[in-house]
């Protein structure tokens, strides 16, 4: 028998959500990459473009190195800057496990300090069963 799997979809990530006129917005997402649902994003100080943010600075993406924001959907950037979904501010609750990170983000330690980061605009991250 054959196994169907399902891409992750928006209610795996999102779990509660006080207002989406209030806590998303529309953003350019910085070219070079396909962002997954659920990438956790920071704004890099120069021209305002998230991208994944990355474990520690990065020379010429700097202020992305601090997670700010949540990808609501997927987006395929590789070729062009393009537009994105995020939630912004809370409160919102997010699933945890749904989350992705930057790949220089591989360790625990790395991950919470993340999620720290988001919850200081209000986006809980919390495990979900």
């Amino acid at each position: 028998m054959s196994v169907l799997t399902m891409a992750p979809t928006l209610g795996d990530l999102l779990k509660f959500e006080l207002n989406a006129s209030y806590t998303r917005e529309t953003v350019t997402l910085k070219v070079g990459t396909s962002y997954p649902l659920g990438s956790v994003l920071g704004r890099i100080t120069a021209n305002s473009e998230y991208r994944l943010s990355p474990a520690a600075l990065v020379a010429g993406d700097e202020g992305a190195e601090v997670a700010i924001a949540v990808l609501l959907d997927a987006v395929d950037a590789t070729d062009a800057a393009v537009t994105g979904l995020i939630v912004a501010r809370g409160p919102v609750i997010l699933a945890d496990g749904a989350l992705a990170f930057d790949a220089s983000v591989d360790q625990p330690a790395e991950r919470a300090a993340k999620i720290v980061q988001l919850a200081t605009v209000g986006l809980v991250a919390r495990a979900t069963v």
